[in-house]
């Protein structure tokens, strides 16, 4: 073996070493043999790419759908119309189905979708009456939407929440250009959760899941964070919209 392929095999095991030792870390209880690993290289390792838990198992396995539905307001004033909702969760799952190497793409709207939904639910009444306001008009609708929520309950769980939708309403904003190009003025979504038949009445033919859970939000201006590619995320999108059967809902975009 040449000395470079030796470099080669020395440098593919020790990144194969660190990577079963990080997932270890990741997935296993926490404990202080976390701390092993300095700052939070850990989580900026093992996020987005490689992140998974215990969840789909015993004693406390996933137990409901989520669901983010999004449409938006194109042009402005009299010339304003508003779009048909497209399902971002169907778009994305359909990239999952009979897919042996499954693009990360492929699970973005529901984490951000369950993080939203928990987040909402632990708000004040008055708080969530705030988020099922309209916040668009205005440079500045988003500090006052981050106010209005502090004022009004919890400034912590307003912090969690604000977090939350800021990254669906960046979310939101992707689609919504991928799906109806440049006219995009405002966006608005809803997301949903929806809890599986129990366990107990699996055999019961008649029945039925459990009622749709939604999390009213008003409209939101639009979010655009620094390094997002509307490119590459309307290259994937748009391939899951015609797998799952949304392909009509795609206009010619500018």
């Amino acid at each position: 073996m040449t000395r470079g392929r030796r470099i080669v095999v020395v440098l593919l095991s020790a990144f194969a070493a660190w990577h079963v030792f990080a997932s270890f870390l990741w997935i296993g209880p926490y404990s202080g043999i976390r701390q092993a690993v300095p700052g939070d290289l850990l989580q900026q390792y093992m996020i987005p790419m490689f992140g998974q838990s215990w969840s789909v198992f015993a004693p406390d396995p996933i137990n409901g759908d989520y669901r983010l539905q999004i449409r938006a307001t194109l042009g402005e004033d009299e010339d304003a119309r508003e779009t048909e909702f497209v399902d971002a969760t169907a778009a994305e799952l359909a990239m999952l189905s009979h897919n042996l190497t499954p693009p990360r793409a492929a699970i973005h709207a529901n984490e951000v979708t369950s993080n939203l939904f928990n987040a909402f639910n632990r708000l004040s009444n008055e708080q969530k009456e705030i988020a099922a306001l309209g916040y668009y008009n205005g440079d500045d609708w988003n500090d006052r939407l981050s106010a209005a929520l502090a004022v009004t309950g919890d400034p912590a769980l307003a912090t969690a929440y604000f977090e939350a939708e800021q990254t669906v309403t960046a979310y939101a904003t992707q689609v919504a250009h991928a799906v109806w190009g440049e006219e995009v003025a405002f966006v608005q979504f809803v997301v949903s959760r929806q809890n599986v038949v129990p366990y107990a009445d699996r055999d019961d033919p008649d029945v039925q899941r459990p009622p749709v859970q939604s999390v009213p939000t008003g409209w939101r201006g639009l979010l655009e964070h620094e390094g997002q590619s509307r490119e590459n995320f309307t290259n994937v999108f748009l391939r899951g919209m015609e797998l799952s059967g949304q392909a009509e809902l795609i206009e010619t975009r500018a």
